[in-house]
């Protein structure tokens, strides 16, 4: 279960991408590994809590479906009790579907590194444990490319001050999280975790990313 909220308020200025600083994908390198675009694709990340995660990329133009859930572990249909004791070896995470003639899997990139923490192992704000880890789950060979280009680039640009730990590793079997968890942020917003730690993503991201965010 998440944390008390004092400790969260304490950790808010780590809970968005420090110096809120981004780098974005040169076209170049997006052209060259994701030359064959279909009607939709799937895109997979793990970036701490999935209340969050999920809530940040429901906001995107292009983005027509999010699903928190597991992957990653080796405990076969994993319930979130099981995965929170960090022993399942399962992360939080959300898969994504969308239009990449309106959003590319670059663009998701680059909102994922902007609205988490990927210097920190195992760890995101006060949340911590290998299900609250970094990591970035490909669905092919372009993704993985692309993926690890982006990282390259961000590390030569040293544009967190400090390393990067997002892992990058081929999807395996995602599975689906409780009913509850899907659509959390926007059914419990006056919810304490969502008021002081998902709203203020989701406002930096309106501040941030206003031209990618759905009308």
């Amino acid at each position: 279960m998440k944390k008390m909220i004092g400790v969260f308020l304490a950790l808010l200025p780590f809970s968005f991408c420090a110096k809120e600083k981004t780098v974005i994908v040169p076209k170049s390198i997006e052209k060259n590994n994701m030359e064959i675009q279909k009607d939709w694709d799937v895109a997979t990340f793990a970036g701490g809590c999935f209340w969050c995660t999920e809530a940040v990329f429901l906001q995107l133009d292009g983005v027509t479906k999010v699903v928190s859930g597991y992957i990653g572990g080796r405990t076969l249909n994993p319930t979130y009790q099981e995965i929170s004791g960090g022993m399942t070896g399962h992360a939080e995470a959300i898969e994504i579907t969308f239009d990449p003639k309106k959003i590319t899997y670059g663009e998701l990139l680059e909102i994922f590194f902007a609205t988490h923490d990927p210097t920190t192992l195992n760890r995101q704000g006060a949340d911590s444990g290998t299900q609250y880890r970094s990591e970035i789950f490909y669905h092919n060979e372009a993704q993985k490319q692309l993926a690890t280009d982006y990282i390259a680039l961000m590390t030569s640009e040293n544009t967190f001050g400090k390393p990067i730990v997002t892992q990058i590793s081929p999807a395996t079997a995602f599975y689906v999280a409780e009913d509850y968890h899907q659509n959390y942020y926007n059914q419990n917003k006056t919810q304490g975790y969502c008021s002081y730690v998902i709203t203020p993503k989701i406002e930096k991201l309106q501040k941030m990313y206003k031209d990618k965010l759905k009308k």
